[in-house]
């Protein structure tokens, strides 16, 4: 049974010409934030290749534009949700005004998103400090975490850990997606104890990566009757310990463990 973990327009009418003049001058303010937003992307692009004090500095400059252009924008999503909550931009079609007002519910919890990000942006690059609390990595799942799997090719990943539960022949038995990344060794005990309250019985094999290894999880899974436990110590001393992390039988259950935490 593998515990496998990975981490997935609106339109209105202005009710007279001066609103709908202020909103067609908006618009290409947006236009002119979105174009400078984009150029400050692209010369904090290159300056991050580069290495160097002035390129530092150049690097500062580049985020203080792009923090620049969207302080903009955030000020005209206010303005607008302003607007709409107060008539002054409506429309006389019923459906063109549901969609306005879902649009100004779109930009109420987009805006202190935003917010949040700028916030750390100037943490990190005008102070130094990349330890904000409750870091936020993704405007539009604001839940990613992120995963780091020690892994050399990708040291940092981002999404939810999500458990997946097989038995043999791959057929899933249980699954979960964890709103914060718990401990891997802390779920190998409940896995063993699920996969008894499904198939009534525990498994002959268990076999997971050593991120899962503790001598209590060793010990506690013996003792609800696993005979072989493949999970790896790197960390062990023992030449006794290091010859049976060496058989075919440990061996093949790592192999299995690679493609998911398995139990059988």
């Amino acid at each position: 049974m593998p515990l496998r973990t990975s981490r997935t327009g609106g339109a209105y009418d202005s009710h007279h010409r001066t609103a709908g003049i202020a909103g067609c001058t908006r618009r290409r303010c947006g236009r002119v934030a979105a174009r400078g937003a984009r150029a400050a992307a692209g010369h904090i692009a290159r300056a991050a290749r580069a290495k160097g004090k002035p390129n530092q500095e150049r690097l500062k400059r580049a985020y203080g534009h792009l923090l620049n252009a969207a302080g903009r924008v955030v000020g005209q999503a206010r303005r607008f949700s302003k607007e709409i909550a107060e008539g002054v931009k409506r429309s006389t079609n019923v459906l063109h005004q549901l969609a306005l007002e879902g649009l100004r519910q779109e930009l109420d919890a987009m805006v202190p998103l935003v917010k949040r990000v700028m916030k750390q942006t100037r943490a990190r690059i005008f102070r130094g400090d990349t330890r904000s609390e409750g870091k936020l990595l993704s405007l539009f799942e604001p839940s990613t975490e992120v995963i780091r799997k020690g892994k050399a090719a990708k040291p940092n990943e981002f999404g939810k850990m999500v458990k997946l539960q097989e038995a043999e022949n791959q057929i899933v038995i249980d699954y979960e997606v964890y709103a914060r990344r718990p401990n891997d060794s802390d779920l190998l005990i409940a896995a063993i104890e699920t996969h008894q309250a499904m198939l009534g019985r525990a498994p002959h094999l268990v076999a997971a990566d050593g991120a899962f290894y503790s001598t209590r999880n060793e010990a506690a899974a013996k003792a609800m009757g696993v005979k072989r436990v493949c999970i790896p110590n790197r960390s062990t001393k023992s030449p006794e310990r290091k010859r049976e992390q060496k058989k075919r039988w440990f061996r093949n259950g790592q192999n299995a463990a690679h493609r998911g935490h398995r139990l059988r």
